[in-house]
């Protein structure tokens, strides 16, 4: 467990840091392994994604899973998806068993979620002791759970997958999935554009962010989560990061850095832990990138991919 710990440490001292600024961002996808979604199946899915990975010699991702999901449904056949990420050089961590809401949940039961997850994880290749609360769910306003939580994840020896970096790619995922179930054309570079350009967006609202609470750039974990515009566009969301100034960095660099010891005491505990940062610093709303605002993001997706807005 000490050699898991100190690793990460070592990885990032080690890194060499960008001569302009210290730009430096670690991909992550939750929910893997997924059902069928608007244009793959799920091995077609996790095969681009690996390969998309690979063309642009991205560094290693964490993929958060859901082991509860395999075996039901389209998730047949998930174990071979999970190994091949790991195969292909990433890691992987717990996002659950069955991927519950703490707020809605008994501590007691969220916790043996945890253990049941942890029971099919930790002896297999990759495996980091990182948890990642489903929905970034902390708790919300019950600050007896959030606290529960936090005890409870020490004592199994994890530590929290936050998040740092969001664009609500999984609301993006649902509004194409639907449009595809109802047979509506899809503009794909449209679709690209928006993937690509939201998430750059917020890692530049992340980075702000963090400069302006804590006086410095600490290494940003973006999230994504494991669907088919993942795997159209991770390989063109990876050049366009890079364009952008950003150095994209291993997972286990990103979870070295010191900023993963914060515990923010905030009103509600869910969300990036940049917002949360920011709202125990006093500063006032919004503290969170645009376009995790879904009723904005699916006008925009309505009328640039859909071609349903008012003036069409």
């Amino acid at each position: 467990m000490l050699r898991r710990l100190l690793l990460p440490l070592l990885i990032l001292l080690l890194l060499p840091v960008p001569a302009a600024a210290q730009k430096m961002i670690a991909l992550s996808f939750d929910d893997a392994p997924r059902g069928r979604g608007a244009f793959f199946t799920p091995d077609e899915r996790t095969q681009r994604i690996v390969t998309e990975l690979k063309e642009v010699n991205a560094p290693q991702a964490v993929f958060f899973v859901n082991p509860g999901a395999l075996g039901r449904g389209d998730g047949v056949g998930g174990a071979e998806r999970i190994a091949a990420y790991v195969a292909a050089g990433h890691v992987i961590a717990n996002h659950g068993n069955t991927h519950p809401r703490l707020s809605t949940t008994d501590t007691a039961a969220y916790l043996a979620d945890i253990d049941a997850a942890e029971a099919w994880l930790r002896d297999r290749p990759g495996y980091r002791p990182w948890f990642r609360f489903p929905f970034l769910d902390e708790g919300g306003k019950d600050k007896a759970k959030r606290d529960a939580l936090r005890a409870g994840l020490a004592e199994r020896g994890l530590r929290n997958g936050y998040v740092t970096a969001e664009s609500s790619d999984w609301h993006l995922e649902a509004l194409t999935r639907d449009a595809a179930k109802a047979g509506k054309a899809i503009d794909r570079k449209a679709l690209g554009d928006q993937y690509v350009t939201w998430h750059v967006e917020a890692a530049d609202f992340a980075d702000a962010m963090m400069q302006r609470v804590t006086g410095r750039q600490p290494v940003q974990m973006l999230l994504l989560h494991e669907t088919d515009l993942a795997a159209l566009y991770i390989g063109e969301l990876v050049r366009a990061l890079r364009k952008a100034g950003w150095t994209v960095v291993s997972a286990d660099a990103a979870y070295a850095d010191p900023i993963g010891g914060e515990m923010p005491d905030t009103p509600s505990a869910n969300g990036t832990l940049t917002e949360a940062l920011a709202w125990a610093a006093g500063v006032p709303a919004p503290r969170w990138y645009r376009y995790n605002q879904t009723d904005l993001a699916t006008a925009v997706f309505r009328d640039k991919v859909l071609g349903e807005g008012d003036n069409k």
